[in-house]
């Protein structure tokens, strides 16, 4: 990735380059090693780095500076970790969007197929969303888009207004592009490197690849 020449960076997770790229953060994440039942990376890794948080996060802020934001509701699991810290960050409320079987109050539920084919439900609670209220959908990933349609359907059924979309990588899939042709969204990925992410392998896995060899 551009300004991250060292191999041994994206392998230190507490240490940030002198010079910081658009996206330089996204070096830090992992290829999976685990096999095709996993994601193809663990996005996850850049968050133990408070830099690569901060700017990850403001990154994704940058496109709603001037939209009105009332709540910001994460996704089950992943988008609890971004979207509680941009919630913190912008001094906001924080939803949980769970997955079925979770919440012992009374929900509102949407069911969706998952990136992995999986047929799944997505709940919230019934009295946090009033008509009106405008959302921020955060979610770790957007792969084929149907957890976050899902989580979409469950905020305009209540009335409330999606103010955006904000997730790490919005994949050029057909569920992808619908989300963003319908709503204002943001994610972290510069465009010179759009082609990396669609292929599922970033160059900055190359120093991951020859850790593992050493080893």
């Amino acid at each position: 990735m551009p300004g991250c020449n060292s191999s041994a960076f994206p392998l230190d997770l507490l240490k940030s380059p002198e010079k910081k790229p658009p996206g330089w953060y996204l070096s830090l994440m992992a290829p999976n090693e685990k096999g095709p039942n996993y994601a193809w990376l663990d996005p996850s890794r850049l968050y133990c780095n408070q830099h690569a948080l901060q700017d990850c996060i403001e990154d994704l802020l940058q496109p709603f500076k001037n939209e009105q934001i009332d709540l910001v509701a994460g996704i089950d699991a992943m988008g609890f970790i971004l979207g509680a810290a941009i919630a913190s960050h912008l001094k906001k409320g924080f939803l949980a969007i769970r997955k079925a079987g979770h919440l012992c109050v009374k929900t509102h539920s949407q069911s969706y197929v998952d990136y992995s084919g999986r047929e799944k439900t997505a709940e919230v609670r019934k009295d946090a969303i009033k008509p009106g209220l405008r959302i921020l959908l955060v979610d770790q990933w957007i792969e084929t888009g149907g957890t976050m349609r899902a989580a979409i359907k469950l905020v305009e059924e209540q009335g409330g207004v999606v103010a955006g979309v904000a997730t790490i990588c919005i994949e050029d899939s057909e569920g992808g592009r619908w989300v963003k042709e319908n709503y204002k969204c943001s994610d972290c990925v510069p465009d010179d490197l759009r082609s990396q992410f669609n292929g599922h392998f970033l160059d900055s896995f190359n120093a991951f690849n020859s850790q593992h060899m050493k080893n």
